[in-house]
């Protein structure tokens, strides 16, 4: 059974943009956070802008591996 709190993960290397901001942005609709590794050298601004299109947190998480994280479910976390 798989964890419904776990981060979805995308492999985006080797993708060009703006696949890897599509596939984000695919992914988003039933997410509550993501992490994302991609590799193409703009994939890190589409993956910000499109975090703040969308209200959602952003932050890199090392070389090529981004999170995207919706706002609601940082308060969850940190409630606990």
């Amino acid at each position: 059974m798989a964890n419904e709190d776990a981060p979805v993960a995308i492999n985006a290397r080797g993708m060009k943009c703006p696949w890897p901001a599509l596939r984000a942005a695919r992914a988003m609709r039933d997410a509550r956070e993501i992490v994302i590794e991609a590799d193409d050298p703009i994939a890190g601004a589409e993956l910000a802008a499109l975090a703040a299109q969308n209200g959602w947190d952003f932050s890199a998480m090392g070389l090529d591996r981004y999170r995207l994280s919706h706002p609601d479910s940082a308060q969850e976390y940190r409630k606990i």
